[in-house]
């Protein structure tokens, strides 16, 4: 996978657009990202030890870094910041954003989560 083309947050820190070439621009909210982060926090060692992160309705991202030149790290204002983001999990959260948010929610109602705390 190629690099992004760009990457921009925006004003208020919720949104990640992420433009990939030839392909019209994602928009990742904070939210899904932070919750679907591919930190062995959330993701644990294997699909078992996958977390389910609730109240993370107001995140922001703080900042975002370079790794090599095949992914980010982004900072969330809750100071997670251990996922690595490789241009090919961006570009597959672009296609997969809304089967991924409706499974996030399924999971938060099943488990008695809730996006506020």
């Amino acid at each position: 996978m190629t690099a992004p083309k760009e990457l921009r947050v925006s004003k208020d820190r919720k949104l990640l657009s992420v433009t990939f070439p030839d392909h019209r621009p994602f928009e990742l909210p904070a939210e899904l990202l932070r919750v679907a982060s591919p930190s062995a926090e959330v993701q644990g060692h294997s699909p078992e030890q996958r977390v389910t992160v609730p109240g993370k309705r107001n995140v922001a991202i703080l900042k975002i870094e370079p790794v090599g030149n095949y992914a980010v790290r982004i900072t969330f204002d809750d100071f997670h910041d251990t996922g690595i983001f490789t241009w090919n999990y961006l570009h597959t959260l672009g296609h997969e954003k809304d089967a991924r948010w409706d499974a996030y929610l399924a999971e938060l109602q099943e488990k008695g989560l809730s996006r506020d705390r």
